[in-house]
């Protein structure tokens, strides 16, 4: 298979996913299952870039904003551009974790980790903090690998995608009228 050819599925694939994401975290008001069944919930932290064009006629919007509105990237989407890096936010009581995403390999970046609490045992076992992070590591992991077999489910399923991208369709048109 080309490589560039490759590169450029994983990007669309990456751009549908990280769209449809922000979609998703806003229709369910942020509330998602792990393989467990139990609620977490994730949303688009302050964050996020759109992406669109080929060559040189790529356009990309970065949008920071503290508030968490990210009107400008709405705006992207309208014009048919796709999210391509988004900060994302996991929170499982009393737990949150802070990730960055890419679209185009899935990479992950700036990881942020609940804090690990610091005690005796530490003393103990030295390796407790490294084990237990590692462990907090993982759990994000899950969170995401979940969040995402969940889209690829849909994604390989005609009919659900059809109708889910019209939903997604909709939920970008908002606001234009």
């Amino acid at each position: 298979m080309d490589l560039a050819l490759a590169e450029r599925e994983n990007t669309i694939l990456g751009q549908d996913f990280l769209t449809w994401l922000w979609h998703a975290t806003e229709a369910r008001r942020g509330v998602f299952k792990d393989k467990d069944g139990r609620e977490f919930s994730l949303r688009m932290e302050e964050r996020l870039s759109v992406q669109g064009g080929d060559g040189e006629g790529m356009e990309s919007a970065v949008v920071k904003s503290p508030s968490g509105e990210l009107t400008e990237a709405r705006s992207g989407l309208r014009s048919g551009k796709k999210v391509s890096r988004a900060q994302l936010r996991f929170e499982r009581d009393p737990e949150a974790w802070q990730v960055t995403v890419k679209d185009n390999d899935f990479s992950l970046s700036g990881l942020k980790t609940p804090k690990i609490e610091t005690n005796d045992r530490d003393d103990v076992d030295p390796d407790a903090r490294v084990l237990e992070k590692l462990f907090l590591v993982e759990q994000c992991l899950e969170l995401f690998d979940g969040v995402y077999q969940e889209f690829l489910a849909m994604r390989m399923g005609a009919a659900k995608w059809t109708e889910e991208l019209r939903t997604v369709r909709d939920w970008i048109g908002q606001g234009q009228r």
